[in-house]
């Protein structure tokens, strides 16, 4: 599919690009983009949770009754789970939530997301450009430009770019990543997708094997 090539300031230059269909048109698996995503969301959390259970609990291990006699239910200790301030009954421990997917199926997941952006219309190709200085005002500009300022947005640059990353941190709705940082939750997060020229080859050659 061909795509027109814009400037930073939103007008055509009137040249156009070829998307390779093996990325931006193949028919989205759905089930790939789910397990890439799930498998993101997993990868941030922190899995630090921590409960005490009825042998780490402080407090005396003197049995609290005698066993008969009472008319109650026999209890042995104060950290007994029934009890206030007793130990937790099998309460999360850490853990690492993170699993292993295969390369092919992450690369799929990655075109399926490319290709639903792509069929919603909401690839936008920009030729690369760069600001002197990090300046949160100039890529404002790029944004009103673009007609993205209240959109959430996704730039996808060929190289790390320390100026417009800068330029971008503080905008919630903006996001600036290399072609080589790019996940499938991080696309299809966005409304659109915004990707420079320089990043088309390496994206097409990293999700083409």
């Amino acid at each position: 599919m061909e795509v027109k090539v814009l400037d930073f300031n939103g007008k055509d230059t009137g040249r156009k690009v070829e998307l390779s269909d093996s990325v931006f048109a193949i028919e989205p698996n759905n089930h790939a983009v789910y397990l890439d995503v799930k498998q993101y969301l997993a990868n941030q959390r922190q899995g630090t949770h921590k409960a005490k259970e009825r042998a780490e609990v402080a407090g005396s291990t003197r049995k609290i009754k005698k066993q008969k006699g009472t008319g109650t239910a026999r209890a042995g200790s104060a950290k007994n789970p029934l009890f206030k301030g007793g130990g937790t009954v099998f309460g999360p421990r850490p853990r690492s939530y993170s699993f292993k997917l295969n390369k092919s199926l992450k690369r799929l997941a990655r075109k399926s997301a490319f290709s639903m952006k792509a069929k919603e219309s909401n690839i936008i190709v920009l030729e690369d450009f760069n600001f002197e200085t990090p300046n949160t005002k100039n890529f404002i500009n790029v944004l009103k430009a673009l007609e993205l300022e209240n959109k959430k947005s996704l730039f996808v640059l060929g190289d790390a770019n320390k100026n417009v990353y800068l330029s971008s941190r503080n905008l919630k709705a903006s996001n600036v990543v290399s072609s080589l940082e790019l996940s499938t939750y991080a696309i299809l997060n966005a409304n659109n997708l915004v990707l420079l020229e320089s990043s088309l080859e390496i994206i097409e050659e990293n999700l083409s094997k």
